[in-house]
Order: structure tokens, then C-alpha cells, then sequence
């Protein structure tokens, strides 16, 4: 993993926290939403790397905004799992870190857009 800076190692970290939340619900015969949680849970690291080697100010923007709606897409379902009960894990630390992630993504995109407009 490079120093490509906390948002991209926090990213990172999430990621494989995903993965072994993804192995952990498949161990449990859950397919469907699993399937959805690693795809946006991934996904926010992969556009988080993506941004770092952005050719623009406008393409950083771009990859870190479609980052921000993957962090929240994927916290919408953990909170479904949690809620529906589907599945007997507890889902405290991926709630919490996909939180951090979701305010740390929305102030970089809401930073980089002002600095694109003054």
C-alpha cells in the first residue's frame, strides 16, 4: 500500500473489513445483499485510488464525489442488515468506519468544490 494519505489507507482498511464481512455473510448463506456490500464497500477505495492519479481538479472531484455516494450507498446497507436481522453479525465497526468515511469523503468533495470556484 502506498502513502497515497489517510483518506486512502482509511479506504483501504474499509475495504478488507468488507471483504471479511463478505466472507463471514456467504459462511452464512446470505448471496444478495453480500454481493452488494462488497461491490459499493470496495468500490470506495478503488475511486479513492483512482482520484490520486486524477488528470484534473475536475476528475479528482469526480472520483472522490462517486467515492462519497459508494460510502453512503454501502452504509445504507449495513444499516438495512442490521435492521432486518438477516444475518446474526454485529455490524457496530463497519457502521462507525463507514461513517467516518462518509464525512471525511463529503468535506473533500465540499473543500474541492470551493476551491474550484474561487
Amino acid at each position: 500500500m502506498n502513502n497515497k494519505g489517510p483518506v486512502y489507507k482509511k479506504s483501504f482498511e474499509f475495504s478488507l473489513l468488507i471483504i471479511t464481512l463478505y466472507k463471514a455473510m456467504i459462511a452464512k448463506n446470505e448471496f444478495v445483499i453480500s454481493k452488494q456490500i462488497l461491490r459499493s464497500g470496495t468500490s470506495i477505495g478503488a475511486n479513492v485510488n483512482e482520484a490520486s492519479a486524477a488528470e484534473s481538479k475536475k476528475d479528482f472531484l469526480h472520483k472522490m464525489a462517486i467515492s462519497s455516494k459508494e460510502a453512503r450507498e454501502t452504509l445504507y446497507w449495513l444499516h438495512l442488515l442490521e435492521e432486518s436481522e438477516l444475518i446474526d453479525i454485529k455490524l457496530y465497526d463497519e457502521i462507525q468506519k463507514c461513517k467516518e468515511l462518509v464525512r471525511i469523503l463529503t468535506s473533500i468533495v465540499k473543500t474541492t468544490k470551493l476551491k474550484m470556484n474561487t
